[in-house]
């Protein structure tokens, strides 16, 4: 059966720039028992757009403790790295519709410039909109480029990073486009990517892609409760399994 006559596209796409720990664990269980349940097909994707911080180890231990928590997926593996061509059409795309301009201002410049200091989005402080309005070169530059949101997002979110320099793409783009790409039609994150959602559904429409059902699950938080990052080496699912942990032990961690 072909994929795009399948109902369900179910994917988990992380990034090799550290372990996985109990939230991954929770999106990646979550998400292939509901692909399974509606007998669709569930995908890892490696987000690597960010070589710099990207290591085959960590890659290498990804598929490792998936497979050790009973979950399998389609193959080959799709990887970001791959795709800057797909991205760079996509950026073309935008650029034509005159909803990308380049910035080159500094965090701390925005920190500056910002009337409301302490307004933040899902990319960090919304910018101002300091190089909005600035002459656009002819051609789209291999800088940093922000996209121009609509109106209803500029006080929550502002205009995002859109491409960075020397990435060619950000998580946002290269996420919808490889989406698109791959017939992805659920996709189940965190609660802390809902605030993303709204970025990527309004580029979704813009570029002319499909929009998935979007499912967000409780996070699993530390002993301060805060959300887990991939600095919590304790809370990695590796360490878990060296400490003798089962895969049922770690359903049980994450309420599964």
């Amino acid at each position: 059966m072909a994929w795009r006559e399948l109902t369900w596209i179910e994917r988990f796409a992380p990034s090799p720039t550290g372990p996985l720990h109990l939230g991954h664990a929770l999106s990646a269980l979550t998400g292939f028992e509901r692909a399974k349940q509606a007998g669709g097909v569930f995908l890892v994707r490696i987000e690597d757009i960010d070589q710099s911080r990207c290591r085959p180890k960590w890659e290498a231990q990804i598929f490792d403790d998936l497979a050790w928590l009973g979950i399998t997926w389609q193959k080959p593996v799709l990887r970001q790295s791959t795709r800057l061509t797909a991205y760079h059409i996509a950026l073309q795309n935008l650029w034509d519709q005159g909803l990308l301009y380049p910035c080159s201002c500094t965090r701390t410049e925005i920190k500056t410039v910002s009337s409301e200091p302490t307004t933040y989005g899902p990319d960090g402080l919304v910018y101002p909109g300091t190089c909005r309005e600035k002459p656009l070169p002819e051609k789209m530059p291999d800088t940093a480029l922000r996209l121009k949101m609509p109106a209803k997002l500029q006080s929550t979110i502002g205009d995002i990073v859109i491409a960075r320099q020397n990435m060619g793409t950000s998580y946002h783009l290269s996420v919808v486009v490889d989406d698109a790409f791959q017939n992805v039609t659920h996709v189940t994150r965190g609660e802390d990517l809902r605030d993303a959602t709204p970025i990527h559904t309004y580029l979704q429409e813009i570029l002319g892609l499909p929009t998935p059902v979007y499912h967000h699950h409780r996070l699993i938080l530390d002993d301060n409760g805060k959300r887990l990052a991939k600095r919590d080496d304790a809370r990695a699912i590796s360490k878990y399994r060296a400490d003798g942990a089962s895969p049922a032990d770690i359903r049980q961690m994450v309420g599964l």
